[in-house]
């Protein structure tokens, strides 16, 4: 062990545990300039205690954002379940039939 300390010389070769990036970020959708009269859509993977996070999140943004909309996660089904691949999939045309114009997605831990 003295040996390997001595020869090293306080030196050491380190390795970035990340790999190369392996696809280039796209474009962000325009933010909205307000959420009143819009339609958000809710996700939630079940886990944690969602139902009484969206809970208060609709209750405070109803309050801020007039004429606000929300469906319900339950519209949706667990997003991270077993048709997680089935619900994600569909998704993109879900929400055009429902006028969706923003998401919020949770939980997790």
């Amino acid at each position: 062990m003295d040996q390997q300390r001595a020869a090293s010389d306080g030196y050491y070769e380190v390795f970035w545990p990340r790999s190369p990036r392996q696809f280039k970020t796209g474009k962000l959708a325009p933010r909205l300039d307000t959420l009143a009269g819009k339609t958000v859509a809710q996700f939630w993977d079940f886990v944690f205690s969602g139902d009484k996070v969206f809970a208060a999140l609709e209750e405070s943004l109803k309050a801020r954002y007039p004429g606000v909309r929300f469906i319900s996660w339950r519209e949706f089904g667990n997003t991270h379940g077993q048709n997680e691949r089935e619900i994600l999939a569909g998704l993109p045309q879900r929400l055009k039939e429902l006028g969706v114009d923003a998401a919020i997605s949770g939980m997790g831990c």
